[in-house]
């Protein structure tokens, strides 16, 4: 088999409208539906000709793809036909994303917390956040929608917690003329490391005070009433191509997600959406027999979605609410534009895969980041949305639907560098009021200073190196070697 061959399959790819149903036409930029506001999933009604090749083919051809060298294949669209089956293989925008490794807890963090998980480091993305998985997606769309009409500017635009707008600024700023980028950022609530990575890729920076739900809006009344590409997750090319981190977390298990359990943070619901939809299509493709058990995980501090599934069945309605500052900032989102794609796909998994295969649970802000700093004192590159997850996991644990004999698999969505400034606020506790967080003293690391400055001018470089020896084998207690 040519693993180098790119796929030859096209698939009849439209909108589909949650809210009342209609089927819109790809050939136009749809973020919302024209007639009822809903928002839209993307379908192939052609999928029925990718079930006429078997489960055990199809593993068999993306396990091939895994070791090609071409890079329209290296990346979410090597799992193309599943993806976006309508772009050509000059529309795709590859820079490195995907293929990011889970990474089993170390055996004395496993110990200590007495559960087998991993973390799947999605911070190894290029921009350093899994919205590469959907940006690549939604550019190479784009790509293909400026080649077939001839555009000679496209605008792209989105609100962002910090991740999006670095992902969508580094995507636009590779693929160049016609694409120029503009992102809309929550004043004061978008870390330096985070605003850092727009303005390094020339994207026009815009800061708003409020919160991402402002910052929304205003996005969304530009989309409405002007011709802009719309780069949240709003936009279902996102979705397409977020359900990647569903393809490879099957492919990295080999295909067996029996006994596994999925801890997903919410957010604005794309990624928890994202996966949901991935496995349901590895399942109808007979690539997996059984589908993982999934966890979304939400903080105190914004929690609409653990609210609603708190209800009954029959008095369920979703409400808003108004947050308060986070450490897991993409999770700092009281009315989640993706909120319909999940109510809507959890139906279909539970009839799947029955009562029990979906949770959401809620955990403080205090668990956030110390799971995240937990993590990462035992090895890992957790973020705080990594902290979230491996909260959610103990709070799953405590309430007994996380059995001990399943593996979890946490979704670590960005690196820990972008969120150094949360860390070290902990560290010299230093945290406003409103995060709730009072700094413990195990967790906490701080530098020591051993020498002053007049230490070093007075004495002479060999007793300077002499002292400061002499103090660190005390401080560490070190025996001199005989």
């Amino acid at each position: 088999m040519n693993s180098n061959a790119f796929p030859t399959y096209r698939g009849r790819m439209e909108y589909f409208c949650l809210g009342c149903n209609e089927a819109f036409s790809i050939e136009k930029l749809h973020y919302t539906c024209p007639k009822c506001r809903g928002v839209f999933l993307l379908r192939d009604n052609s999928f029925d000709i990718l079930k006429k090749t078997s489960g055990e083919k199809w593993r068999d051809k993306f396990d091939n793809r895994a070791a090609t060298k071409e890079n329209t294949l290296r990346g979410i669209f090597r799992f193309y036909e599943l993806i976006a089956p309508v772009v050509e293989k000059d529309d795709i925008i590859y820079l490195g994303e995907a293929n990011t490794p889970v990474i089993p807890a170390s055996q004395h963090l496993e110990f200590l917390l007495g559960q087998r998980f991993a973390f799947k480091n999605d911070g190894q993305n290029p921009s350093a956040s899994f919205k590469d998985r959907g940006m690549a997606c939604a550019f190479s769309y784009l790509k293909k929608m400026a080649r077939e009409k001839g555009w000679n500017q496209v605008l792209t635009i989105c609100a962002s917690t910090g991740d999006t707008s670095a992902s969508a600024a580094l995507y636009g700023a590779y693929a160049g003329a016609p694409f120029k980028s503009v992102v809309i950022l929550p004043q004061g609530r978008v870390t330096s490391q985070q605003i850092s990575q727009p303005l390094g890729s020339g994207a026009h920076v815009v800061e708003l005070p409020g919160f991402f739900d402002d910052c929304m809006k205003v996005v969304e009344y530009l989309a409405d009433n002007f011709r802009v590409a719309l780069l949240n997750s709003k936009n279902a090319w996102r979705i397409l191509g977020q359900e990647s981190y569903a393809f490879e977390t099957a492919q990295w298990y080999n295909w067996d997600l029996a006994g596994k359990a999925l801890f997903i943070p919410i957010g604005n619901a794309g990624n928890i959406t994202a996966v949901m939809a991935g496995l349901m299509k590895l399942k109808e493709l007979d690539i997996i027999d059984e589908l993982p058990r999934i966890f979304g995980v939400q903080s105190s501090h914004a929690d609409p979605v653990f609210r609603y599934y708190q209800e009954q069945p029959d008095s369920r309605r979703f409400k808003p609410v108004e947050v308060s500052p986070s450490v897991a900032q993409a999770a700092m989102i009281g009315n989640p534009v993706s909120f319909p794609r999940v109510r809507s796909l959890v139906d279909k998994y539970e009839k799947i895969q029955g009562p029990g295969s979906f949770h959401v649970v809620q955990v403080e802000e205090q668990a956030i980041i110390e799971g995240m700093l937990l993590a990462n004192q035992n090895g890992h590159i957790a973020c705080t949305q990594g902290g979230e997850c491996l909260a959610g996991m103990l709070r799953a644990r405590e309430l007994g639907i996380l059995e001990k004999h399943e593996t979890a698999v946490l979704d670590s969505t960005a690196h820990t560098l972008k969120f150094s400034g949360f860390q070290e606020m902990y560290f010299s506790n230093s945290f406003p009021p409103e995060y709730e967080i009072r700094p413990k003293k195990q967790y906490m690391n701080l530098p020591f200073q051993i020498l002053s400055i007049e230490d070093r001018d007075k004495l002479t470089k060999q007793d300077f190196t002499r002292a400061a020896v002499e103090k660190i084998a005390k401080m560490l207690e070190l025996d001199q070697e005989k």
